[in-house]
């Protein structure tokens, strides 16, 4: 049956217009997917941009590493060979020193760190004194740490060796709050005591700090301590500080004691005993640790009346503690003593302990809370006993002087009993535990 042309032509307009619903539908996907891949495309290219920036800053930290590392290689050159320098200079130093005929009586150091203007004061009242003797008492400077105008005004004096002891380990205190510096200290003093006693083989070291002066007779007086120190066992060290030393407590220059209290601050020890401490030498605390009966174990310091060296330093690591009231108002000798010519045997210990016992007894008794009144009024030598540590502090604030203890004994006391002067005067005053007079056999 034939179709109509009518039916025809409808079929060829549907047909067209399915034809132009299709190509738009394709044409509208194709705009949508080339939208999209414009997008990626972009996003591509962000990416893109992004990696090589991240790659350029990757690269130029790399070249940075390098350089550091380069820096860290050179560094450690240059270290290597300061310290081969160092080691090469002190022995050529020491050497020199040595080679001069003259047994050394004790190498003589000075303990810094970083303060350069103290350690020129130090210094120049060492020389004051020293080059006269400087065979006998060789001269080091000991730095911890790396401050440069430390070092360069150590390397300034001809006359001195320099030693410098580096440990940039991080230090860690035993117990929150302390001060790394007392850590630091410690572990600076065992250093230089090593290279003195053991790599340059001295038979006696005197050790100073960066903040003292010493007397006119310092090394006339350690010359003839050292006899004393050689040839009695129940001496430990020798010490030129008195902590009684104020200008109202002290008179005679000559006289010397016997006490069972480390004083420190300019003191002389022997290889022997060095050789003993240095094994078991604390990681803080040196001084204090130094002070306990398990350390020194019966043995005893020589100490003057008057103070041979004198401690300016009121900034330092113990924050100027007690400075001004016990430091300060220190006496230091004036009077040249001829110390060679004066007969230390009555330091011995047995002839000290009947001496000190004879003068102990023979002082006056003063009983009563107002003792130290009565002693005011007293024109002889007077003993005052104390019954216990806060019955000594008690008496002590009275007169002034240190009422501190360590290990259960008062700063200066010998069997118990400390003694000054009354007023810069002959008096003494002694103040008597309650077995002092059975320990000294009275």
């Amino acid at each position: 049956m034939a179709r109509s042309p009518c039916d025809l032509r409808i079929l060829l307009v549907a047909a067209a217009a399915a034809f132009i619903y299709i190509q738009v539908r394709l044409f509208s996907t194709q705009s949508h997917y080339a939208d999209r891949l414009a997008q990626a495309e972009k996003s591509e290219n962000q990416c893109t941009s992004q990696l090589r920036s991240l790659i350029d800053q990757v690269s130029s930290q790399q070249e940075k590493i390098v350089a550091l590392e380069e820096m860290k290689i050179r560094q450690d050159e240059e270290r290597v060979h300061l310290k081969i320098l160092i080691q090469d200079l002190e022995k050529r130093s020491v050497q020199t020193l040595v080679n001069n005929n003259v047994a050394p009586v004790a190498a003589v150091v000075v303990m810094a760190c970083n303060r350069p203007d103290y350690l020129q004061r130090t210094v120049e009242s060492i020389l004051k004194y020293q080059t006269s003797v400087a065979s006998k008492f060789p001269l080091f400077i000991s730095q911890d740490g790396i401050n440069g105008e430390v070092k360069k005004k150590a390397l300034s004096y001809n006359e001195i060796t320099y030693m410098q002891h580096l440990d940039l380990e991080p230090v860690r205190t035993e117990r929150p709050g302390e001060l790394i510096a007392y850590y630091k200290i410690a572990k600076h003093y065992k250093w230089a005591l090593d290279e003195l006693f053991i790599k340059h083989n001295f038979a006696r070291v005197i050790i100073l700090e960066d903040d003292m002066e010493i007397a006119p007779d310092f090394f006339d007086y350690f010359e003839a301590a050292a006899k004393l120190l050689d040839n009695d066992k129940t001496i430990m060290a020798v010490s030129s500080w008195n902590d009684n030393g104020q200008k109202q407590f002290v008179y005679d220059p000559k006289a010397l004691y016997r006490s069972d209290f480390f004083p420190g601050l300019g003191w002389m020890l022997t290889k022997p005993t060095w050789i003993e401490l240095s094994p078991k030498w604390p990681k803080a605390y040196w001084d204090d640790w130094v002070r306990l009966k398990e350390v020194h174990r019966d043995r005893q310091f020589i100490r003057p009346e008057v103070c041979r060296t004198y401690n300016f330093g009121e900034h330092g690591s113990s924050m100027g503690q007690f400075f001004r009231q016990y430091l300060e108002p220190i006496k230091l000798n004036d009077a040249h003593i001829k110390w060679n010519s004066e007969d230390l045997s009555y330091l011995k210990e047995d002839k000290f302990l009947i001496q000190f016992g004879k003068d102990v007894a023979s002082a006056t008794p003063l009983h009563g809370s107002d003792a130290a009144l009565k002693a005011h009024n007293m024109d002889a030598d007077v003993r005052i006993q104390y019954n216990d540590q806060e019955d000594f502090e008690r008496i002590a604030r009275q007169f002034g002087i240190f009422e501190e203890w360590k290990d259960g004994i008062p700063r200066t006391a010998y069997k118990g009993v400390v003694v000054f002067r009354y007023k810069s005067s002959r008096r003494r005053i002694y103040l008597v535990g309650p077995d002092s007079l059975s320990q000294l056999r009275v």
